[in-house]
Order: structure tokens, then C-alpha cells, then sequence
């Protein structure tokens, strides 16, 4: 009996709830098991896991070895993108930002299980488009954010990644600013420090740097 694989050739082609249910699994304890290999092929290839253990071993890790090519693929920020019919776009201007999304956005940024709660912050319904130019819906806080648990991975992706570039500009900015006023370079150990404490920068930032590497490699 012959098995139809499906193989993800693109981050857009894995929902965030898969990777969700992937990220539940991708701990120390289970890092190069049989059991969170079976796992990766039966979430991102859509198989159940019974029809695993009659795939050949090379083609299991043959297949392993393109999804982990295909994560390490460098993200960028996607600015709009339609689901079910419906065209969201990330907030235009973070400058503006109201302290109701910075706190929802806070709470749930930092966490694989709440990401779809944070997605539902930073992307709404497109209400005006020109060009690259758009606007979208005011946040309510009663967003159904179970829908975002089927957006193509690629925009979160895109996402973490911005975050954990901005977070890193705005360090750079705060060290060169400190050492001009302080009229000396910081020494290693001011500059560990300020690093550390992220220099009342968000401290949810700091998490995507662990967050970012672990994710793109999911299993050697």
C-alpha cells in the first residue's frame, strides 16, 4: 500500500498551530529521539503517526533534513497577508501603539502557545489600501485570536524576526548614546550589564534571541 506524503516546501506552507503542537515537543529531554523525529514528520507532513513506521528510515530523514533547510531560510517581515479571505496588515506605525496592545502584546509574545494572541495585536483587517499604503481596524481586545492559529508561519516568523532586529538597534543606539555622555568607551563589564538588563527595552525582546536559533533548527 502506497502513502502519499505531503512535504512543506516553504514556511508558508506550516500553519502556526503546527508549529504550536511542534514546539510542545521540541525540548532537551526529547532532542534527538526517535519519537520527536516520528513527531516532525507527522505535524508538518499532515500523516498520522501509525503510516510513519512504514516510511523507509533514509526517506525519514531525508525529509527531516528539507524541513530543517527550509527553517533555516532567513525571515522578513510580511506586511500584509490574506486569510480566508480576509487581508490583515501589521500595524502601520508602532509609534502609535495604545497600551492595551503593548500589554496584550507583551503578555503573549514571549510564549509558542499564546503566539496566535500576539498575532491577533499585530495584524488586523485591512480597512483602506493605495499602494503600499493601508490602514486597519482599532484594537478591541475581542479579536478572535483562534483564527490566527491557521496563519502561514512565515509571517510570524517574519515577525520575531523584526522584533529581535529592532530590539538589537535600539541596544546598539542606547550603548553608543551612553558612552558619549558618560565621555569614555563603557567597559566590557558596563556593557554585559547594560546587555543583560536590556536597558528598560522590553524584556520579552531577550527571549526571541533563545527563541529564534532553537526554533529554525529543529531537530540534528
Amino acid at each position: 500500500m502506497k502513502i502519499e506524503i505531503y512535504i512543506p516546501e516553504k514556511l508558508s506552507d506550516i500553519t502556526l498551530e503546527q508549529y504550536q503542537k511542534f514546539s510542545k515537543l521540541n525540548t532537551e529531554d526529547n532532542q534527538n529521539s526517535s519519537f520527536l523525529l516520528h513527531k516532525m514528520v507527522e505535524i508538518f507532513c499532515r500523516l498520522d503517526l501509525k503510516d510513519i513506521a512504514r516510511i523507509k528510515y533514509q526517506y525519514v530523514n531525508s525529509i527531516v533534513s528539507d524541513l530543517n533547510n527550509m527553517f533555516n531560510t532567513k525571515a522578513k517581515l510580511i506586511p500584509t497577508f490574506t486569510l480566508k479571505g480576509v487581508e490583515y496588515g501589521f500595524i502601520p506605525k508602532l509609534d502609535d501603539i495604545t497600551l492595551g496592545e503593548y500589554i496584550d502584546l507583551d503578555n503573549n509574545l514571549s510564549d509558542w502557545e499564546t503566539m496566535h494572541k500576539a498575532m491577533a495585536v499585530l495584524y488586523r483587517p485591512v480597512t483602506l489600501k493605495k499602494g503600499d499604503r493601508y490602514q486597519i481596524e482599532e484594537y478591541t481586545a475581542k479579536e478572535d485570536t483562534n483564527t490566527f492559529k491557521d496563519m502561514p508561519l512565515d509571517v510570524v516568523m517574519g515577525c520575531l524576526v523584526f522584533f529581535w532586529s529592532l530590539n538589537n538597534e535600539l541596544l546598539q543606539i542606547t550603548l553608543k548614546y551612553l558612552a558619549k555622555e558618560m565621555g569614555e568607551n563603557l567597559t566590557t563589564q558596563q556593557r554585559q550589564a547594560l546587555e543583560e538588563s536590556g536597558v528598560g527595552i522590553n524584556q520579552s525582546m531577550a527571549w526571541l534571541k533563545e527563541m529564534l536559533p532553537n526554533s529554525t533548527t529543529l531537530l540534528n
